[in-house]
Protein backbone atom coordinates (compact mmCIF):
# COMPACT_ATOMS: atom_id res chain seq x y z
CA UNK A 1 0.00 0.00 0.00
CA UNK A 2 2.97 2.50 1.29
CA UNK A 3 4.80 1.62 -2.18
CA UNK A 4 1.71 2.55 -4.32
CA UNK A 5 1.34 5.82 -2.59
CA UNK A 6 4.73 6.79 -2.71
CA UNK A 7 4.64 5.87 -6.89
CA UNK A 8 1.66 7.77 -7.10
CA UNK A 9 2.87 10.96 -5.59
CA UNK A 10 6.28 10.74 -7.15
CA UNK A 11 4.25 10.64 -10.62
CA UNK A 12 2.60 13.74 -9.51
CA UNK A 13 5.80 15.72 -8.23
CA UNK A 14 7.09 15.14 -11.89
CA UNK A 15 4.00 16.23 -13.90
CA UNK A 16 4.75 19.42 -11.58
CA UNK A 17 8.19 19.72 -12.38
CA UNK A 18 7.45 18.83 -15.93
CA UNK A 19 5.57 22.14 -16.19
CA UNK A 20 8.02 24.68 -14.70
CA UNK A 21 7.49 24.12 -10.97
CA UNK A 22 11.00 23.87 -10.06
CA UNK A 23 10.47 22.08 -5.89
CA UNK A 24 6.98 20.40 -7.48
CA UNK A 25 3.28 21.47 -5.88
CA UNK A 26 3.44 18.39 -3.30
CA UNK A 27 7.27 19.21 -1.98
CA UNK A 28 6.40 20.14 1.50
CA UNK A 29 3.80 17.41 1.25
CA UNK A 30 6.30 15.00 0.71
CA UNK A 31 8.82 15.73 3.43
CA UNK A 32 5.43 15.71 5.92
CA UNK A 33 4.94 12.25 4.64
CA UNK A 34 8.63 11.06 5.13
CA UNK A 35 8.34 12.40 8.83
CA UNK A 36 4.91 10.95 10.08
CA UNK A 37 6.32 7.62 8.94
CA UNK A 38 10.04 7.87 10.37
CA UNK A 39 10.29 5.62 13.60
CA UNK A 40 13.00 6.31 16.07
CA UNK A 41 14.63 3.72 18.62
CA UNK A 42 13.70 4.26 22.45
CA UNK A 43 16.67 6.30 24.08
CA UNK A 44 17.97 3.46 27.15
CA UNK A 45 17.36 4.38 30.52
CA UNK A 46 20.61 4.91 32.86
CA UNK A 47 18.76 5.24 35.77
CA UNK A 48 20.40 2.74 37.63
CA UNK A 49 24.04 4.06 37.19
CA UNK A 50 26.24 5.12 39.75
CA UNK A 51 29.12 7.11 38.53
CA UNK A 52 31.80 6.94 41.36
CA UNK A 53 33.61 10.23 42.68
CA UNK A 54 36.94 10.34 41.19
CA UNK A 55 35.94 9.74 37.13
CA UNK A 56 39.44 10.53 35.44
CA UNK A 57 42.35 8.34 34.72
CA UNK A 58 44.82 8.80 37.56
CA UNK A 59 48.48 10.03 36.92
CA UNK A 60 50.82 7.39 37.35
CA UNK A 61 54.41 7.63 38.41
CA UNK A 62 57.09 6.67 35.46
CA UNK A 63 59.16 3.90 37.62
CA UNK A 64 57.83 2.01 41.03
CA UNK A 65 58.83 3.58 43.82
CA UNK A 66 61.83 1.03 45.30
CA UNK A 67 64.14 1.49 48.11
CA UNK A 68 67.21 -0.23 45.45
CA UNK A 69 66.52 -1.01 42.01
CA UNK A 70 66.87 -4.37 41.02
CA UNK A 71 68.15 -5.65 37.11
CA UNK A 72 65.98 -8.63 36.03
CA UNK A 73 66.41 -11.21 32.81
CA UNK A 74 64.09 -10.83 29.74
CA UNK A 75 61.51 -13.36 30.76
CA UNK A 76 59.40 -13.12 27.59
CA UNK A 77 57.12 -15.53 29.29
CA UNK A 78 54.66 -12.47 31.12
CA UNK A 79 53.37 -11.58 27.52
CA UNK A 80 52.86 -15.12 26.52
CA UNK A 81 49.50 -16.55 26.39
CA UNK A 82 45.92 -15.35 27.84
CA UNK A 83 45.77 -13.14 30.57
CA UNK A 84 45.02 -14.70 33.81
CA UNK A 85 43.71 -11.13 35.40
CA UNK A 86 42.13 -7.97 34.58
CA UNK A 87 40.40 -10.18 31.59
CA UNK A 88 36.17 -9.24 33.02
CA UNK A 89 34.33 -6.56 33.22
CA UNK A 90 33.83 -4.82 36.76
CA UNK A 91 31.61 -1.12 36.96
CA UNK A 92 32.45 -0.31 33.26
CA UNK A 93 30.68 -0.84 29.61
CA UNK A 94 33.10 -0.60 27.48
CA UNK A 95 37.29 -1.35 27.49
CA UNK A 96 39.91 -1.14 25.28
CA UNK A 97 41.61 -5.18 25.18
CA UNK A 98 44.19 -6.50 24.33
CA UNK A 99 44.58 -8.92 20.93
CA UNK A 100 48.23 -9.84 21.90
CA UNK A 101 51.12 -9.77 24.12
CA UNK A 102 53.29 -6.73 24.34
CA UNK A 103 55.02 -4.11 26.55
CA UNK A 104 53.26 -0.69 27.74
CA UNK A 105 55.67 2.04 28.56
CA UNK A 106 55.15 5.28 30.40
CA UNK A 107 54.82 7.14 27.65
CA UNK A 108 51.77 5.10 26.26
CA UNK A 109 50.25 5.84 29.82
CA UNK A 110 50.59 9.19 29.47
CA UNK A 111 48.70 9.04 25.93
CA UNK A 112 45.94 7.20 27.26
CA UNK A 113 45.36 9.70 30.26
CA UNK A 114 45.59 12.26 28.29
CA UNK A 115 43.48 11.43 25.51
CA UNK A 116 40.40 9.95 27.60
CA UNK A 117 40.66 12.74 30.10
CA UNK A 118 40.64 15.39 27.66
CA UNK A 119 38.14 13.97 25.55
CA UNK A 120 35.29 12.56 27.80
CA UNK A 121 32.53 14.31 29.88
CA UNK A 122 32.90 13.47 33.05
CA UNK A 123 29.40 14.20 34.45
CA UNK A 124 28.10 11.47 32.58
CA UNK A 125 31.10 8.96 31.65
CA UNK A 126 34.47 7.20 33.92
CA UNK A 127 37.32 5.54 33.15
CA UNK A 128 39.34 3.86 35.63
CA UNK A 129 42.56 1.61 34.91
CA UNK A 130 42.81 -1.88 34.26
CA UNK A 131 46.70 -2.26 34.12
CA UNK A 132 49.28 -1.70 37.02
CA UNK A 133 51.95 1.16 36.43
CA UNK A 134 55.15 0.03 35.00
CA UNK A 135 57.05 -1.83 37.13
CA UNK A 136 59.60 -4.18 35.23
CA UNK A 137 62.85 -2.65 34.54
CA UNK A 138 64.64 -3.02 30.56
CA UNK A 139 68.50 -2.42 30.48
CA UNK A 140 70.18 -0.51 27.54
CA UNK A 141 73.87 0.53 26.99
CA UNK A 142 75.16 2.97 25.82
CA UNK A 143 75.27 3.94 22.34
CA UNK A 144 78.93 3.30 21.06
CA UNK A 145 80.00 0.72 24.40
CA UNK A 146 81.89 -2.27 22.89
CA UNK A 147 80.25 -6.08 23.46
CA UNK A 148 80.70 -7.27 27.05
CA UNK A 149 80.79 -5.77 30.10
CA UNK A 150 77.95 -6.90 31.88
CA UNK A 151 74.06 -6.24 31.95
CA UNK A 152 73.49 -2.75 30.73
CA UNK A 153 71.72 0.26 33.04
CA UNK A 154 68.32 0.71 33.47
CA UNK A 155 66.95 2.62 31.07
CA UNK A 156 63.36 2.56 31.79
CA UNK A 157 60.29 1.02 33.35
CA UNK A 158 57.18 -1.14 31.26
CA UNK A 159 54.13 -2.81 31.97
CA UNK A 160 53.99 -6.57 30.47
CA UNK A 161 50.38 -6.96 29.18
CA UNK A 162 49.31 -10.40 27.68
CA UNK A 163 46.04 -11.20 25.51
CA UNK A 164 42.99 -10.57 26.37
CA UNK A 165 44.15 -8.04 29.00
CA UNK A 166 41.73 -5.22 29.87
CA UNK A 167 43.78 -1.43 29.47
CA UNK A 168 41.37 0.92 30.32
CA UNK A 169 37.29 0.21 31.37
CA UNK A 170 35.03 2.99 30.63
CA UNK A 171 31.60 3.34 31.72
CA UNK A 172 28.02 5.32 32.87
CA UNK A 173 25.44 7.43 31.12
CA UNK A 174 26.93 6.90 27.37
CA UNK A 175 26.53 5.15 24.56
CA UNK A 176 28.92 3.15 22.40
CA UNK A 177 28.85 5.09 19.89
CA UNK A 178 29.48 8.02 21.44
CA UNK A 179 32.87 7.19 23.15
CA UNK A 180 33.87 4.59 20.18
CA UNK A 181 35.48 7.11 17.93
CA UNK A 182 38.19 8.15 21.16
CA UNK A 183 38.87 4.25 22.42
CA UNK A 184 39.68 3.41 18.55
CA UNK A 185 41.89 6.26 18.28
CA UNK A 186 43.85 5.37 21.40
CA UNK A 187 43.54 1.50 20.55
CA UNK A 188 45.62 2.38 17.13
CA UNK A 189 48.70 3.88 19.10
CA UNK A 190 49.20 0.82 21.45
CA UNK A 191 52.40 -1.35 20.64
CA UNK A 192 50.52 -4.63 19.89
CA UNK A 193 46.77 -4.99 18.42
CA UNK A 194 43.89 -4.04 20.39
CA UNK A 195 40.24 -3.48 20.02
CA UNK A 196 37.36 -1.85 21.91
CA UNK A 197 34.87 -4.36 22.90
CA UNK A 198 31.28 -3.80 24.65
CA UNK A 199 29.86 -6.55 27.23
CA UNK A 200 27.89 -7.79 24.48
CA UNK A 201 30.58 -7.63 22.02
CA UNK A 202 33.45 -9.68 24.29
CA UNK A 203 30.11 -12.36 25.31
CA UNK A 204 29.45 -13.17 21.42
CA UNK A 205 33.32 -13.75 20.82
CA UNK A 206 33.68 -15.94 23.57
CA UNK A 207 30.32 -17.64 22.75
CA UNK A 208 32.26 -17.82 19.02
CA UNK A 209 35.44 -19.52 20.33
CA UNK A 210 33.24 -21.93 22.35
CA UNK A 211 30.74 -23.13 19.53
CA UNK A 212 34.25 -23.55 17.42
CA UNK A 213 35.51 -25.78 19.57
CA UNK A 214 31.71 -27.57 20.37
CA UNK A 215 31.18 -28.27 16.50
CA UNK A 216 34.85 -28.67 15.35
CA UNK A 217 34.48 -31.40 13.18
CA UNK A 218 37.78 -32.04 12.64
CA UNK A 219 38.82 -35.23 15.45
CA UNK A 220 42.69 -34.72 15.15
CA UNK A 221 43.01 -31.65 16.68
CA UNK A 222 46.42 -29.96 18.09
CA UNK A 223 45.22 -31.19 22.20
CA UNK A 224 44.91 -34.95 21.05
CA UNK A 225 47.86 -34.68 18.58
CA UNK A 226 50.03 -33.30 21.21
CA UNK A 227 48.48 -35.42 24.43
CA UNK A 228 49.10 -38.86 22.35
CA UNK A 229 52.68 -37.47 20.92
CA UNK A 230 52.15 -38.62 17.36
CA UNK A 231 55.21 -38.81 15.52
CA UNK A 232 57.13 -37.56 18.48
CA UNK A 233 55.86 -33.92 18.49
CA UNK A 234 56.30 -33.08 21.97
CA UNK A 235 60.41 -32.75 21.09
CA UNK A 236 59.62 -29.43 19.37
CA UNK A 237 57.04 -28.24 21.54
CA UNK A 238 57.49 -25.98 24.43
CA UNK A 239 55.62 -26.24 27.90
CA UNK A 240 53.89 -23.47 26.81
CA UNK A 241 52.25 -24.86 23.57
CA UNK A 242 51.27 -27.98 25.81
CA UNK A 243 49.58 -25.35 28.21
CA UNK A 244 47.33 -23.26 25.80
CA UNK A 245 47.07 -26.22 22.65
CA UNK A 246 48.66 -24.31 20.30
CA UNK A 247 46.94 -21.08 20.11
CA UNK A 248 49.54 -18.77 20.85
CA UNK A 249 52.86 -18.17 18.48
CA UNK A 250 54.96 -16.19 21.14
CA UNK A 251 53.16 -13.15 22.10
CA UNK A 252 50.49 -13.46 19.03
CA UNK A 253 46.87 -15.16 19.26
CA UNK A 254 46.11 -17.54 16.48
CA UNK A 255 42.37 -17.16 16.48
CA UNK A 256 41.44 -20.22 14.12
CA UNK A 257 42.86 -22.67 15.95
CA UNK A 258 40.95 -24.95 18.04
Amino acid sequence: MFSIIKAAVGGLTGICRLNGHQQGLLHGHLKVLAACLRTHEIPPDHSDVVLPERRKLKFMNKMPNFKKAKKEMKNLKDIQGPAKAANAFTMGEFAIVAMGGGYIHWGHIEMIRLTINRKMDPKTTFARWRINGPYKPVTRKGLGMRMGGGKGAIDQYVTPVRYGRFIVEVGGKVELGEIEHIMTEVAKKLPFPAKVFSRASLAALQMKHADMEQNNQNPWTFKEITHGNMMGIRKVLSPKDLCTNGRFAGKFHLPWRV
